[in-house]
This record gives C-alpha cells, sequence and structure tokens, in this order.
C-alpha cells in the first residue's frame, strides 16, 4: 500500500469516528473542553486567593471563611462559574459519561500552573498519574455509547426515582454524612481523601441533577416549556445544596493540601463515581 493510500485510510478511520459523533455530541465535546480550561485555570487562582486570605485571617481548613473577602478568591470563583455554565450546557447535549471524563484537561492545566504560579512540585508519579487520566478519558471518550432520548423533565425523574438509582443516592448521603460528622473533625486536616470524598460522593449526585437540570432548560428553549413542572424546580435544590457542600470542602482541601494532589484525586474519584451513577441512572451501558 502507497502513502497516499495509508493516509486516505487514516482519514476514512477518523472520518467514522467523527461522523459517528452526532451534533448534539460535538456540541457537548467543544462545551466540555471549554469547561475544563477554565476550572482548571480557577483552582490555581482560588488557591491563591485562599493563601492570601489566610494570612490575615482564619484558614478554611480549619473553618474559617475570611477568603469570602478576598477579591482574587472571587475571581477564582467567577472562573469556576464561567466553566460549570459550560459543563452545564455540555450535559444538555452530550451524555455524562462523555462529558465527566474530559475533565482531564483541568487537572493538566492545574498541575502545570500550581508548578508555574505556585510553586508546587510535580515529580514523576504526578507526571505519570496525569498522563493515565488523559489516556483513559480518551478511551472513555472513544467508546461512549450513545444515550437514551429524553423528552421530558419527568422522564428524568422517573428514571431518579427508580429503586436503584434510588438505592445508590441513599448509600451516597449516608457515607458523605460520615465523613462530614465523623471523620472530617478527625482527619480531614492529614488525610486529603476525606474532604475530596465528600466533594465526590456529593458531586456525583449533582452531575446528574445538573444533567437532568440542562435537558429541561434545552427541551424550554427549544419550545416545550418544561419550568411548569415541580420536578424541575426539585432538581434545582438539589443542584444548589450538593454545590454548596462541594465547594466549602473543596476549598478546605485546597488550603490544606497541595493543588497537584487535590485536583487529580478529586477528578478520579468525581469521575468514577459520576459514571458509575450515570450507568445506574441513564443506563450508560447500553
Amino acid at each position: 500500500m502507497d502513502v497516499t493510500s495509508t493516509a486516505a485510510a487514516s482519514a476514512s478511520g477518523g472520518g467514522r469516528w467523527y461522523t459517528g459523533m452526532s451534533a448534539d455530541n460535538i456540541k457537548g465535546l467543544v462545551l466540555a473542553l471549554s469547561s475544563s480550561l477554565f476550572i482548571g485555570a480557577s483552582f490555581i487562582i482560588k488557591k491563591k486567593g485562599l493563601k492570601k486570605a489566610a494570612s490575615s485571617g482564619v484558614r478554611a481548613g480549619v473553618g474559617g471563611y475570611s477568603y469570602l473577602y478576598e477579591p482574587l478568591w472571587w475571581v477564582g470563583m467567577i472562573t469556576m462559574i464561567v466553566g460549570e455554565v459550560a459543563n452545564f450546557a455540555a450535559y444538555a447535549f452530550a451524555p455524562a459519561i462523555l462529558v465527566t471524563p474530559l475533565g482531564a484537561l483541568s487537572i493538566i492545566i492545574s498541575a502545570v500552573l500550581a508548578h508555574v504560579m505556585l510553586r508546587e512540585k510535580l515529580h514523576i508519579f504526578g507526571i505519570l498519574g496525569c498522563a493515565l487520566c488523559v489516556v483513559g478519558s480518551t478511551t472513555i471518550v472513544l467508546h461512549a455509547p450513545p444515550e437514551r432520548e429524553i423528552e421530558s423533565v419527568t422522564e428524568v425523574w422517573d428514571l431518579a426515582t427508580e429503586p436503584a438509582f434510588m438505592c445508590y443516592a441513599a448509600v451516597v448521603i449516608a457515607i458523605a454524612a460520615i465523613l462530614v460528622y465523623r471523620f472530617v473533625p478527625l482527619y480531614g486536616q492529614t488525610h486529603v481523601m476525606v474532604y475530596i470524598g465528600v466533594c465526590s460522593l456529593v458531586g456525583s449526585i449533582s452531575v446528574m441533577s445538573v444533567k437532568a437540570l440542562g435537558i429541561a432548560l434545552k427541551l424550554t428553549f427549544s419550545g416545550t416549556n418544561q419550568l411548569i413542572y415541580p420536578q424541575t424546580w426539585a432538581f434545582s435544590l438539589v443542584v444548589i445544596s450538593c454545590i454548596i457542600t462541594q465547594m466549602n470542602y473543596l476549598n478546605k482541601a485546597l488550603d490544606t493540601f497541595n493543588t497537584a494532589v487535590v485536583s487529580p484525586i478529586y477528578y478520579t474519584m468525581f469521575t468514577s463515581l459520576t459514571i458509575l451513577a450515570s450507568v445506574i441512572m441513564f443506563k450508560g451501558t447500553k
């Protein structure tokens, strides 16, 4: 086979993957990548804000909230909000099992920026871990199964109230409560997995609610009003509650531990639990 034939075959193979993705999935892919850029940078900006606030007040890691008066922390927060809005939109267009793994890019960004701006050392195992995250995420994205079509928010509610997902949610809430009331006071300052565990567990529930809310807004903007359903507002309350909890414990983790440690661990746990929740709720492996 000559060079021209080989190139054509390669292009054909790449084209098959590209055309195999729907237009909505491609939109979700672009939004998810944009989200990772903003979120990766926000980790560093917030970390710098937390360090600055700690120099003149009570540290977030020990229960302080002086960072709320620090402008730099708010810059990081706004950057994260922009990223989360893009992420929110991505979930409306593409399956959670496709969108969530793309957060691997935010690890690379935060790890590099932490090394450059925060002088946090990234050792060989950290580099290897980042590389594995990217390889794993790429594999998941390339083999992500199609997601079932959702026609109303009530359909998502029916999926969320099935026994399997209700059982998952109950287990997640129970474990998160045990971590908060039992382990955080004892081990929060010494074991990064405690704070990250709370963030990741609660985050897996929030992603499913964000997915539901994103679908509701997408359908509403396309002419099928979903705001009249109480389920839409119930999902909104869940999203708000989960995000407040995540932000609180993520701030504690960032204030206590290196960003280069927090970001990859959070990503790995959060992604794994989100994929599990997606498989249970949306039957993502079918």
